[in-house]
């Protein structure tokens, strides 16, 4: 795959107006408010999981609706804690797997605390939370599911099941609740971004930073423009059939679209971008990273497509995520 969108001057300047609806704030206000009605119920149950130098929990907590959401906490055994945290978000079709998959980030002395995904775990990863509010025709995966409004669109909840994640986390006895940095790619990504711009708003503690690696969900119309490749291929396939509707579907979109939650979002954030990228475009990134309102930096990868960095962006993780706790 060449480099088919907007060379990287042009990206590096790219700021597309934003269409924003004029109720976003109080759309998220009061769905946020909702669910701060349900107990939050975090559970953290150990299990042996066989790595004798990591403590493994196996996680359940409410989320959007009350519903249970499952997750992972790690931490090192021989930490006394507080500790600082990393939460992560996953990438689209993902669950949380097993254990196994997430002993990288607790190896550096931090915990990690491990979002599972409703209704996901048939992609890449395997999931284990069901999605009670699944509603209306949709075409593939999660993209279009509930779409016709922004109340039933899939992603509320689980933006929302994001920011209980963090309150979640930050509840565990060996979290510093005031130490902790969201995490995520791709769709996790899309997810970061979210919870940056609302758990500062929701949360006693806000976190402290985020990586936002290759952000789905961020100028959503541009992309469904410039590629048909998984999983924007959905929504394209899905409007596609729902001829006419255009202009509706992409008004339910703008309350979840990643260039407005950048907008209000001020933690410091690390990006990432490869300049090949066919899924999550690059000019919908810098559309992300240009309307950022906090402090930021961006890892540019060339010739890299949606994996952007690969090993190389996760070693700058932990490189930002020493300096971000050693400030915190």
């Amino acid at each position: 795959m060449p480099q088919f969108d907007l060379p990287l001057g042009e990206l590096e300047r790219y700021a597309p107006e934003r269409s924003e609806p004029a109720d976003f704030d109080a759309f998220w206000e009061k769905t946020l408010a909702e669910t701060a009605s349900f107990a939050l119920d975090a559970r953290f149950d150990e299990i042996d999981a066989g790595y004798s130098e990591l403590v493994t929990e196996d996680v359940t907590f409410a989320g959007f609706g009350g519903h249970p959401i499952k997750g992972w906490m790690l931490r090192p055994r021989s930490a006394s804690g507080p500790l600082p945290t990393v939460v992560t978000y996953i990438g689209y079709g993902g669950g949380r797997s097993l254990p196994g998959e997430w002993t990288a980030i607790p190896s550096t002395g931090v915990a990690h605390f491990v979002m599972d995904l409703r209704g996901q775990g048939a992609g890449h990863r395997s999931g284990d939370t069901p999605d009670p509010g699944v509603s209306g025709p949709h075409f593939g995966g999660h993209l279009t599911l509930g779409i016709d409004t922004p109340e039933t669109y899939y992603y509320r909840r689980l933006f929302t099941d994001a920011v209980r994640a963090v309150e979640a986390a930050q509840a565990h006895p060996f979290v510093d609740a005031s130490k902790v940095l969201i995490s995520g790619g791709s769709q996790g990504g899309a997810i970061a971004l979210a919870s940056a711009a609302l758990s500062p708003t929701f949360l006693e503690h806000a976190p402290v930073a985020a990586i936002v690696d290759v952000p789905f969900l961020s100028h959503i119309r541009r992309a469904t423009e410039i590629v048909d490749t998984a999983p924007y291929g959905e929504l394209v396939r899905y409007l596609g059939i729902q001829r006419g509707r255009e202009e509706e579907i992409f008004s339910t979109l703008s309350y979840f679209d990643g260039v407005n939650f950048a907008a209000r979002a001020t933690l410091p954030a690390l990006f990432s971008v490869g300049l090949l990228d066919d899924v999550c475009p690059p000019s919908c990134v810098y559309a992300a990273y240009n309307a950022y309102a906090g402090p930021k930096s961006m890892n540019v990868f060339p010739y890299n497509g949606h994996e952007n960095g690969g090993a190389v962006q996760a070693a700058e993780h932990i490189r930002f995520q020493r300096e971000v706790f050693a400030r915190a």
